[in-house]
C-alpha cells in the first residue's frame, strides 16, 4: 500500500520513524512519502519537507509567518494529489494536519491520526474537527481514552511508542565510560541540558539554565543538542561558559546522565523512562504565555505530571524560570532521599503505559483497518 505521513516536529520524527518500521513488517509491499526528517528518511520511502523548514511554535511565530505556512499547505495539497496514496497518517502537529485532514475528507482520502492533538490541555474545540474529518484515531496515553470517550468519539490505545526506543538505547552495551572518552569530557558525574528542539525554545531557555554551571565544580555540565538545530547555532550560548554540548546523542545524555534540566515536551518522558531525575523548565515569549494562559486548562505542562495527575517533577514555567530556582531544584533532585521518591514515581509511570511493541501494533492495526480484516 502506499502511505502519505506528515510529522512536523523532532517527537513527530521520531514516532515516525517506529511507525514506518511496524508498516515495513506487517506490509511488505508498504510505500512511504512523508513529511518528516532525518530518523524517517533513514527507514526508506521520499522526503518531501523536512521538519526543520516547517517547525513554527508559539502564537506570534505563527502569525508572522502565515505566507509561510499557507504556502507549506499548498505544496502538501498538490503533492497528497500527485501521489495518490491509500492513506494519509497524521503524527501530531494539529495546527498544519488538520487542515490537511479537512482537504483530504474532500477528496475522499481515508484519513488516520497517530498522537493525538493535545486537545485535553487546550483548544477542546478541535474535537468537532477530528470527528468530521479522521477516520481512525491511535492514542499514546491511557487517559485520551477517557477524554475521547467523554466526546462520544471512539480511539485505539496502542500503547507508547517511547518504551520501544528507549529500552532499545538501555539494552545497548555502550559504557559511560565510552560516552566520556568519546566526546572527549571529564571524569564528573553529568548534569544534562536539554533546551528545545526549537530555535524559539534555545533562545528563551538555554543562557538560564547555563547560568548556574559555576555553582557545581563537581559535575560537568552536557547539553543534548537537537537534532533540527545546526551545530554552531549553540557556539553563541556556551562562550564563556564550561559546558559540552553533544549532537545526536540525547538518549546518551538521559542515559549516563546524574540529572537533567529539561523544557517541556517529549524529553521529559524520555527522561523519566531512562529513570533520570529531572527539572523541567520552560519559558516562553511573554505575549505567547499569557495568551496561552487564558486557553490551557491543565495543572501541569511536562508528560511525567500529566500521566501520573501529580507533581512528580518540579516544573519552573516562565518568571519562576530563573537562575536562583533551578538552582535550588537542581540541588534538590541531586540528593538521594529526593532521587528514590522520583524514580518510584517513575515505576509508576512505566507500568501505566503498558510495556513494548507499540509501534508494531499501531502498524498491525493500520493495515488492518485498510484491509478491512478483523482487528480483534
Amino acid at each position: 500500500m502506499k502511505y502519505y505521513i506528515i510529522a512536523g516536529e523532532a517527537s513527530g520524527d521520531l514516532h515516525g520513524s517506529n511507525l514506518l518500521k511496524g508498516l515495513k513488517q506487517v506490509d511488505n509491499k508498504a510505500e512511504f512519502r512523508f513529511w518528516g526528517g532525518d530518523l524517517m528518511k533513514a527507514q526508506g520511502g521520499t522526503l518531501v519537507k523536512h521538519y526543520k523548514e516547517t517547525a513554527i511554535m508559539g502564537f506570534v511565530e505563527v502569525l508572522m509567518n502565515l505566507n509561510k505556512i499557507k504556502s507549506f499547505l499548498k505544496i502538501c495539497k498538490q503533492d497528497i494529489l500527485n501521489y495518490n496514496p491509500d492513506v494519509l497518517i497524521l503524527v501530531d502537529y494539529p495546527g498544519f494536519n488538520l487542515r490537511i485532514a479537512e482537504f483530504a475528507k474532500s477528496i475522499n482520502l481515508k484519513t488516520y491520526y497517530y498522537i493525538s492533538p493535545k486537545i485535553w490541555a487546550w483548544k477542546e474545540s478541535r474535537i468537532k474537527k477530528i470527528k468530521a474529518f479522521i477516520d481512525k484515531m491511535f492514542v499514546i496515553f491511557p487517559f485520551e481514552v477517557d477524554f475521547f470517550k467523554k466526546h462520544n468519539y471512539k480511539v485505539d490505545y496502542v500503547g507508547n511508542p517511547l518504551l520501544d526506543a528507549v529500552q532499545e538505547k538501555i539494552d545497548t552495551k555502550e559504557t559511560i565510560v565510552d560516552f566520556i572518552r568519546n566526546n572527549k569530557l571529564e571524569n564528573k558525574p553529568i548534569i544534562g541540558i536539554v533546551a528545545g528542539s526549537r530555535k524559539q525554545e534555545i533562545d528563551r531557555n538555554l543562557n538560564i539554565m547555563l547560568q548556574i554551571i559555576p555553582d557545581y565544580p563537581q559535575y560537568q555540565f552536557v547539553i543534548a543538542a537537537a537534532p533540527s538545530i545546526e551545530p554552531n547555532y549553540y557556539d553563541r550560548f556556551i562562550e564563556g561558559h564550561n559546558v559540552k554540548v553533544v549532537f545526536n546523542q540525547t538518549y546518551d545524555v538521559f542515559k549516563f546522565a546524574k540529572a537533567a534540566l529539561i523544557t517541556s515536551g517529549t524529553a521529559t518522558l524520555e527522561a523519566a523512562l531512562f529513570n533520570l531525575p529531572q527539572v523541567v523548565c520552560y519559558r516562553a515569549g511573554n505575549i505567547s504565555y499569557f495568551i496561552a494562559k487564558q486557553f490551557v486548562k491543565l495543572k501541569y505542562i511536562s508528560l511525567v505530571n500529566l500521566i501520573m495527575d501529580k507533581e512528580v517533577v518540579r516544573e519552573l514555567i516562565q518568571f519562576d524560570m530563573n537562575p536562583q530556582m533551578v538552582k535550588t531544584e537542581l540541588d534538590k533532585i541531586l540528593e538521594p532521599k529526593q532521587q528514590e521518591c522520583i524514580l518510584t514515581n517513575y515505576k509508576d509511570i512505566r507500568e501505566r503505559l503498558g510495556g513494548t511493541g507499540a509501534s508494531k501494533r499501531v502498524a498491525q492495526l493500520i493495515y488492518n483497518y485498510l484491509k478491512n480484516t478483523d482487528t480483534k
